[in-house]
């Protein structure tokens, strides 16, 4: 995954995205040790944020036709360094 990814999806979908941190992960030799993700107005996450390995994925639904929506997952690592990353999405009809 870039820094930042994007993807168009529809208002209908209910769908995982997924933030792959294990390169970064690998470069500092550390693992995931908290996790957020925030989603904006208009998109509503579905459950929470699953961590699996290097890897954080959050389900989400709804949006509205020809926005863009910005949503962040923000680790911090079990040695203590934080970073976020974006994924955009664009609702569209697919």
């Amino acid at each position: 995954m870039a820094d930042d990814d994007s993807y168009i999806k529809d208002p209908a979908a209910r769908l995982p995205y997924t933030w792959d941190w294990t390169p970064w992960l690998a470069e500092i030799a550390d693992t995931i040790g908290s996790v957020t993700v925030a989603v904006p107005d208009g998109l509503t996450a579905v459950g929470v944020p699953v961590v699996d390995d290097g890897f954080v994925t959050q389900r989400v639904e709804g949006g509205t036709i020809d926005e863009e929506y910005r949503m962040v997952c923000q680790i911090t690592t079990a040695g203590g360094l934080i970073d976020e990353r974006s994924i955009y999405l664009t609702i569209g009809n697919r």
